[in-house]
């Protein structure tokens, strides 16, 4: 028989018994699934290379593809970075974080290997669900997150949509109904000049505009 994970739904549980359990699971190196503001994620410590390399295993993701990076607050943001945050960067954390938007930026020394795809940036996003961002926290305020759903496989905005063979390699799993984003996050490279949009999700290339006049 496969191993199963431990669902903790929410409520009737509250926010800290699942971010509790999640934190214990993702300190021995063990992947979870969470909601997120967008779709349920698939999560590790991203400093941990063996999980990192999990998640790649378990949903079948090529090497070479880096893996998201979510944040409990924009100074846990800023840590994972090199260097300050840039003036681009700041304007779009105040307008779009927390919610749907990922930025690619230079990423801090610690980070480059596994979880960035062997490159010197990372996507970072603040999550506006209120239970992702507790879960992040608990786990020391960040994680490496990607869809939870193998590759090329449709994204999961409720539990009973994940895959069962994904499930086998998961600790815990948060239940807390249906996502309500439902499509992946908007995607900005800030590592270049002028910044240029990498995939477009719930915030249009419009509404980016706005805030960035020069964005490719």
């Amino acid at each position: 028989m496969p191993v199963r994970p431990h669902t903790i739904t929410v409520p009737p549980a509250s926010m800290d018994e699942a971010a509790c359990a999640c934190a214990d699971a993702v300190a021995l190196g063990e992947l979870v699934i969470v909601p997120t503001d967008t779709v349920y994620g698939l999560a590790c410590d991203p400093l941990n290379l063996d999980a990192v390399l999990r998640i790649y295993q378990a949903k079948g993701r090529p090497r070479g593809l880096a893996l998201p990076v979510l944040v409990a607050s924009g100074e846990d943001a800023a840590r994972l970075m090199e260097g300050a945050p840039s003036a681009a960067a700041k304007l779009l954390f105040d307008r779009f974080w927390p919610g749907a938007l990922t930025v690619v930026v230079p990423c801090a020394d610690e980070l480059r290997g596994a979880v960035t795809g062997g490159r010197d940036t990372v996507g970072l996003r603040l999550p506006a669900s209120e239970i992702a961002r507790a879960v992040i926290a608990a786990c020391g305020g960040a994680l490496a997150t990607t869809s939870a759903n193998v590759t090329a496989g449709p994204p999961a905005c409720e539990v009973a949509e994940l895959s069962a063979k994904l499930l086998t390699q998961v600790a815990v799993v948060v239940d807390a109904g249906r996502c309500e984003g439902e499509v992946a996050s908007t995607v900005v490279d800030l590592s270049v000049s002028p910044p240029r949009i990498l995939r477009e999700g719930p915030i249009s290339a419009d509404d980016l505009r706005q805030v960035l006049s020069d964005l490719a």
